[in-house]
């Protein structure tokens, strides 16, 4: 049952979003925030360049970029602009998933073509934040999951690549111990600490490497630190915007596609975590958050385009940390952004991170996609992975791996097919959703009914749930378990209605599915601002002595039902309520 109840209330949480802490304790946490993500916002775009072969003027632009467009997109994260913004504390910094895709248009048609790449993915987040709702079915924690997998198996050559990269005349241990001793350090720190050691560990294990590589084998380069300026800033390096639209960027945009999905799969992932750790009551995900999350993100991948740098995303660690400090005020994302902005004017700063040697780099990046391999795997496991999901999941892996790895007749793809096809997310992303489409198209067990959000809409519910029931072959007690669901949830929507709008005509989309000797029931409308799952959490509170007005619709719609969740959108609510006949009650039981 969804609901909440008072002892599960967070009493760590110090600040809430809406409370703003002391100037001291927002500025603290705000450069505390900053420093634990800043190595990856400049390390990528880093990476990415010095892969390609790019200038160090177009290097030194692309981080200032990069860190300028994070500042902006953490504070609008925080603060939101209109439907742009979750509300809560998501630092956003650039994303290592770009970085294969990103390195191939680079070496095949240079910055231009990147930037606009960039910025025609992103326009997809834009489509999937207003339309998350309808794509729900679609792009799934399926989807992410599997593509989140592959992202390691097309970074691996570029790993490989930074891991031999030292001076010439370097000693020939040099790359090996001073990658082994980064590894060592972002593994096993967090492996025996927990607490803020744990967060701190990648930082850890960076300073490690490099001073194992300065003072041991002396490659790192620190020539072009001391020739860096304290205060300034970077020389004009704009790449602009190639609209020749060749063949390469056709071959190419797919896996930029791909990729956003997933990033924006990633995002939903934060903005859910972060409501969770940022309120002492729970309360029930609010999904125009995360349409606002992904906005954001779109916003900040279609500047990151303009910019000619790469693109960004939001950073789980940023939970971690609000989860230690029991501070999730807003304010704090807004310092984040200030401090991010702060640091792209401080060329000495940066040029120390960027000439860090690529073992250091290579065995960073080692740790990162490791993570990225295991947090698909969660998600795919979270989800459950029965036969058919199995089926799906294994299938599109290791097609994509099999492509990525040239192993299917690499022959017959040449020219712009072998662009398209040689990139194990793009093959495997279109597999994974191909197949999740068929399923759903093909998926028996459903049946749906569109009608009229009015008082006379009862009896064609009540004849179409009677029919359903009917037609799975279920007793009388689970008819009139669906019956009586289906007239409280009516109620309910009714009187919403007529208190949010009582003049405007409502559209009512009612899903129902089987599952075994259970259905789920999705009402699909818009209601007011009044959370279901949040109001009976009330009604458990009332249960407990804490006096809570309850009007009988809500009471009984929790007898009948076995869960109930509320997703609320910008546009649309979607009401799922599962109800299970009184055998499998009492077997669960």
């Amino acid at each position: 049952m969804a609901g909440s109840s008072p002892a599960l209330a967070r009493q760590d949480v110090r600040f809430e979003p809406d409370e703003r802490p002391p100037l001291p304790i927002a500025a603290g946490l705000g450069v505390q925030y900053a420093l634990i993500c800043l190595a990856p916002i400049v390390l990528t775009p880093t990476v990415m360049i010095t892969i390609a072969g790019g200038s160090d003027a177009y290097l030194s632009w692309a981080v200032f970029a990069a860190l300028v467009i994070s500042g902006l997109t953490t504070a609008i994260q925080a603060r939101s602009v209109g439907r742009i913004g979750a509300g809560y504390i998501l630092v956003m910094g650039s994303t290592s998933a770009f970085l294969a895709v990103s390195v191939s248009a680079l070496e095949q048609g240079g910055p231009g073509m990147l930037a606009v790449l960039i910025i025609a993915s992103s326009l997809i987040q834009f489509l999937l934040a207003s339309r998350m709702a309808l794509l729900r079915r679609i792009f799934t924690p399926t989807v992410a999951g599997t593509v989140l997998m592959l992202i390691p198996v097309t970074l691996a050559p570029m790993i490989l690549r930074k891991l031999a990269e030292v001076p010439a005349g370097a000693h020939g241990a040099a790359a090996p111990v001073v990658a082994g001793v980064t590894l060592a350090a972002m593994v096993l720190v967090p492996l025996r600490f927990s607490g803020a050691l744990r967060l701190w560990a990648p930082a850890l294990g960076i300073v490690a490497g490099c001073l194992v590589a300065g003072l041991g084998f002396g490659i790192y380069d620190m020539s072009t630190v001391a020739a860096a300026s304290w205060i300034g800033l970077p020389d004009l390096a704009y790449p602009g915007l190639d609209l020749s639209f060749r063949p390469e960027f056709w071959a190419l945009l797919p896996s930029f596609v791909m990729v956003t999905l997933v990033g924006a799969m990633d995002t939903l992932g934060d903005a859910i975590a972060i409501q969770r750790v940022s309120w002492r009551r729970p309360r029930a995900i609010d999904f125009r958050s995360i349409q606002g999350a992904i906005s954001a993100d779109g916003v900040g991948n279609l500047l990151s385009g303009l910019a000619g740098t790469v693109p960004n995303t939001t950073y789980g660690m940023s939970i971690a940390v609000a989860e230690l400090t029991g501070v999730a005020s807003r304010a704090i994302g807004i310092c984040v952004g200030f401090v991010f902005l702060a640091f792209a004017f401080l060329p000495k700063f940066l040029a120390l991170i960027i000439a860090i040697p690529g073992p250091v780099v290579a065995a960073y990046f080692v740790v990162i996609v490791a993570l990225i391999f295991v947090f698909g795997m969660k998600i795919l496991l979270q989800e459950g992975l029965d036969y058919r999901n199995g089926l799906i999941v294994g299938v599109a892996f290791w097609m994509g791996v099999a492509f990525q790895l040239d192993w299917v007749y690499p022959e017959a793809f040449q020219g712009a097919w072998a662009e398209l096809l040689g990139n194990g997310m793009t093959v495997g992303g279109f597999t994974v959703i191909l197949l999740t489409i068929f399923g759903e198209v093909t998926g028996g067990g459903r049946a749906r009914l569109k009608t009229r959000l009015t008082d006379e809409t009862w009896s064609e519910i009540d004849a179409f749930l009677v029919k359903f029931a009917a037609r799975k072959g279920w007793d009388e007690d689970m008819e009139t378990r669906l019956r009586a669901v289906g007239e409280e949830t009516l109620q309910i929507l009714m009187r919403e209605a007529a208190e949010d709008a009582p003049d405007v005509e409502r559209n009512l989309l009612l899903i129902a599915r089987s599952d075994g000797r259970a259905a789920d029931l999705e009402f699909i409308a818009t209601t007011d601002e009044k959370n279901i799952e949040d109001q009976l959490a009330m009604l458990s509170e009332a249960a407990a002595g804490v006096p809570v007005e309850a009007e009988t619709p809500l009471r009984l719609l929790r007898h009948y039902a076995s869960s109930i969740r509320h997703q609320q959108y910008h546009d649309i609510d979607i009401l799922t309520i599962r109800v299970e006949s009184a055998t499998q009650v009492a077997r669960d039981f």
